[in-house]
């Protein structure tokens, strides 16, 4: 029975990055089937505040309900808070594809002679780690601003945390 509410969820993307699933993200935290038939599904959001939990709330209960599941809950757990680590390495291939650069497992620091030190955040567009941090909040707060000094592209970074 989990393996096809996890197949279900699979197919409900974040309304913010549409090539990500809830599954790619590491959102989902746990799936439990309590008495009388409630299924109850616990997520936890990327970011505190996170505008997009609430459609991913109801997509997922859509969904649920679409797939025959007729009593379903939608928990939200703050604590563990939400790290990159949980995103699959599947979720971080697809964030390159789709122009942008996937969160690094280490902050690892780069230095050149043009610019002070700086995480090395790898360019999606041409994969050159001289790339630079024009602002801290992208389109969404989860993500900077960076621009590539060798292809000279800007992208969002999903930042770590």
């Amino acid at each position: 029975m989990q393996k096809d509410i996890w197949r279900l969820l699979e197919d409900i993307t974040d309304p913010e990055i549409p090539v990500l699933s809830v599954i790619d993200l590491g959102i989902v935290r746990d799936i439990v089937l309590h008495e009388g038939d409630c299924l109850e599904i616990i997520i936890t959001p990327t970011y505190s505040g996170c505008p997009a939990m609430d459609v991913i709330a109801i997509n997922i209960k859509m969904q649920l309900l679409a797939g025959g599941y007729k009593n379903v809950k939608i928990t939200q757990a703050l604590s563990p808070a939400w790290t990159t680590d949980w995103m699959t390495g599947e979720g971080k291939r697809k964030l390159k594809d789709y122009g942008i650069a996937a969160p690094n497992p280490k902050q690892q620091v780069c230095s050149d002679k043009l610019f002070a030190p700086h995480e090395a955040v790898e360019c999606p567009h041409c994969d050159s780690h001289l790339t630079h941090r024009v602002s801290e909040f992208g389109s969404t707060p989860c993500k900077s601003l960076y621009v590539c000094d060798e292809c000279k592209e800007p992208f969002d970074y999903f930042k770590c945390h």
